[in-house]
């Protein structure tokens, strides 16, 4: 099983005709994503290859019945690209898109609060299923599928290497999510985790945050309460230099609070296996969740 996306889900882009749109896209394709439908304003009657091009998300959903939205909308255009998605009845909305700014984050969360869609991002590389579907701008190749390792994490990148290292070990995944590292965005590492644990294919967790926020603090108390699975952890940036931005916008430390110190100390209180060494995360998760 899995969690959020499968070979059912129904994708519609939102920016087909740009350049990344396109080329994403037909990764997308190539891994057998089901794409229904583009969006691009003005553009309606035109194909992206074989893929139709719409004015609106509403006017894809009402053709082609795309419950996804995959956004590579530029900045200043992406939160109404979001609310727009959510307005048409999308169910499940991931933004790629980075550099949105955060006062037009802080209207989408508004602005979606009661609507009955799931945002994921923005700036994440996506979801995949391994050999069911792929959304966004993660490298197919290197996930493996039939499970049974979660993979939920704040950085691109690092998502990147802790899949490579679990199929080097021989250990499939059976969702991976790129959740964003933004101050403000659509899912957390809570909501991953509930669903991960009601994933019964699902039988250990791997979860990668960084300096800055509490999300991950927030996570572990959740876990100490609700799972029932092993969760193996990871914090980025414990070598950044005090007092200096890191990465992410959402990489900020105030006071004690979001330091890579805190977090480790927080997972390791309740049970999380830590790994403090990314290079032998792989050779952890064979170990604790196998």
């Amino acid at each position: 099983m899995s969690i959020f996306v499968n070979k059912s889900t129904r994708l519609v882009v939102q920016g087909i005709t740009g350049k990344e749109g396109q080329f994403h896209t037909r990764q997308c394709v190539a891994y057998g994503t089901n794409v229904v439908a583009g969006v691009t304003p003005g553009k309606a009657g035109q194909k992206m290859d074989d893929v139709p091009v719409f004015n609106t998300v509403g006017d894809a959903v009402l053709k082609t019945k795309a419950n996804c939205s995959m956004i590579f909308v530029p900045p200043p255009f992406a939160a109404d690209a979001i609310m727009e998605a959510a307005d048409a009845g999308i169910e499940l909305i991931i933004a790629i898109t980075e550099g949105i700014p955060v006062i037009d984050m802080m209207k989408v969360k508004n602005y979606i609060r009661n609507k009955a869609c799931r945002l994921i991002g923005p700036n994440c590389p996506g979801i995949i299923t391994p050999g069911e579907c792929k959304i966004g701008i993660m490298p197919a190749p290197i996930h493996k599928p039939g499970g049974p390792i979660g993979v939920v994490s704040r950085s691109g990148t690092l998502t990147y290497e802790v899949v490579h290292q679990l199929t080097m070990q021989g250990i499939g995944q059976t969702t991976c999510i790129g959740i964003g590292g933004d101050p403000v965005n659509g899912t957390y590492f809570i909501d991953c985790l509930e669903a991960f644990e009601n994933d019964p294919a699902t039988k250990g967790i791997v979860m990668v945050g960084e300096i800055g926020g509490n999300a991950e603090e927030d996570a572990s108390a959740y876990i100490a309460k609700n799972l029932s699975k092993p969760v193996v952890g990871f914090i980025a940036g414990l070598t950044a230099p005090p007092g200096r931005r890191m990465g992410h916008a959402g990489a900020i430390i105030s006071g004690k609070s979001g330091t890579a110190q805190g977090k480790l100390d927080a997972m390791k209180a309740v049970g999380i296996h830590v790994c403090e060494n990314l290079g032998t995360l792989g050779e952890l998760c064979a170990k604790v969740l196998i």
